[in-house]
């Protein structure tokens, strides 16, 4: 619902693949933010090299509400994904696919790439590959970090996902009393629409 969309990307040896499974290393999204924060250290000294790229919600918000079909959100995170091959300068990349079609994500990465790299992409790389995951924690804590700086202002609205009820109720209450989106907001998003309705029909 508000904050950039961070893409990251992680390259290792094969040694460093075993330890990045040796220190736990998995599907970010059974981690808890305090064990991601610390494989996140861990991971950047596992690690050969590491880029992250963030999209910011009025880029988000362009290309949801004007893109073509197929030339949208997923269209976009490919092409930060190209972004990110190309400064880790890797041969092959493995990325985890986020298109309902797997090769047509990882075509639209290839070409985007400035440099000759082999990309194989997959639904579920994140859970499969130590280094996807890595990326994937590195991306996730990136995001967190940025969303603690945007409560300083605003104070706590929680993890700032459309499935946080804290995230819905802060911003209902919001609404409710007529302030505005933040800047920060990605507000091509239809739960904002939701958030609307329902405090449409409680009146």
């Amino acid at each position: 619902m508000v904050g950039p969309l961070v893409v990251a990307g992680v390259s290792v040896s094969r040694r460093g693949e075993e330890l990045l499974k040796e220190i736990g290393v998995r599907d970010s999204k059974s981690l808890s933010p305090r064990r991601r924060e610390h494989l996140y250290g861990e991971i950047l000294k596992v690690s050969e090299r590491v880029h992250w790229e963030e999209i910011p919600p009025g880029e988000i918000d362009r290309v949801v509400r004007t893109g073509r079909k197929y030339r949208k959100l997923n269209y976009l995170e490919a092409q930060y994904f190209a972004r990110v091959i190309d400064e880790l300068g890797a041969p092959r990349v493995t990325v985890d696919a986020a298109d309902a079609v797997p090769e047509r994500f990882g075509n639209v990465i290839s070409d985007h790439l400035r440099k000759p790299c082999a990309v194989l992409s997959l639904h579920r790389a994140d859970r499969n590959f130590a280094e996807v995951s890595a990326a994937s924690i590195v991306a996730k804590v990136l995001r967190d970090r940025s969303i603690e700086r945007l409560k300083d202002g605003l104070g706590d609205f929680g993890s700032g996902y459309p499935s946080d009820p804290a995230t819905r109720v802060f911003f209902s209450e919001r609404m409710r009393r007529g302030a505005p989106l933040p800047d920060f907001a990605r507000g091509s998003w239809k739960t904002w629409a939701r958030l609307q309705e329902t405090l449409d029909s409680a009146f």
